[in-house]
């Protein structure tokens, strides 16, 4: 099928939302939301308020444009709350990451490969890191490269600090199972590093929604975290209460 649909101008967007039912009485404030929120982005969430058995998108009766708004406005909102969670997250575990090894080990203990499952993804997750390390512009990393030339990348302690929080999650999904790796998962009152594992990469995917202001709400999550049986901390005694989605 040959793609058609026409770019449309934004009073012609309105006046397709009302041949579709949907109430504007302030035709003025749509517009100018519309000129800043896309159509295609608003449309989204449109889709919990139209009809799901017309064919043309008609609007249940009584819907708004304030309604779409709103919901659009607390998608928002829940990937500020969850962002500023994650980046305190993030910085902790970079934090455990780096200490933990770093004093059990060495400085560049990331460059061991015999702490490593898998030397193809030891291989690939250390290509990744000097990428990143080759794209930062970060002063103490200038630095470090001015004055020393031997091992050519910063300790661990620089070098995670320009680390992705995905990349974080892979180097520690890749440990070989030891001491270190379990106290990390103890510090969050976890009983196995598995358990983190699917949560760093949860995280890592959720974060990744929020940073390109992508739909959160009402989103099947492609990556769960693993729900733990018990923690060291008071946990969610019933989930049942929890929407299927977000």
């Amino acid at each position: 099928m040959q793609f058609s649909k026409p770019p449309l101008p934004v009073n012609d967007q309105l006046l397709l939302l009302q041949s579709r039912g949907l109430i504007i009485p302030d035709t003025a404030k749509a517009q100018k939301y519309l000129s800043n929120i896309s159509y295609y982005r608003l449309s989204a969430y449109s889709i919990a308020f139209q009809n799901p058995a017309s064919a043309s998108h008609e609007f249940k009766a009584g819907v708004a444009f304030d309604d779409v708004l709103n919901l659009y406005l607390f998608d928002r909102e829940l990937r500020i709350i969850l962002f500023d969670a994650i980046e305190r997250t993030e910085i902790s575990f970079r934090t455990q990451l780096v200490n933990q090894f770093s004093i059990n080990h060495h400085a560049h203990w990331f460059e061991d490969s015999a702490l490593f499952a898998n030397n193809y993804h030891y291989t690939k997750n250390l290509q990744k890191l000097d990428e990143e390390l080759a794209r930062s512009g970060e002063v103490f990393i200038k630095h470090y490269r001015n004055k020393y030339t031997l091992p050519a990348r910063p300790p661990a302690w620089m070098s995670f600090e320009v680390a992705s929080m995905g990349l974080l999650s892979k180097f520690y999904r890749d440990l070989k199972m030891c001491q270190a790796k379990k106290d990390i998962a103890a510090h969050y009152g976890l009983p196995h590093p598995k358990i983190l594992e699917s949560w760093l990469l949860s995280m890592s995917y959720v974060r990744n929604i929020c940073a390109h202001h992508a739909r959160l709400w009402n989103r099947t999550l492609i990556l769960k975290p693993t729900l733990p049986r018990n923690t060291k901390y008071v946990w969610l005694q019933d989930t049942t209460v929890l929407p299927a989605k977000l």
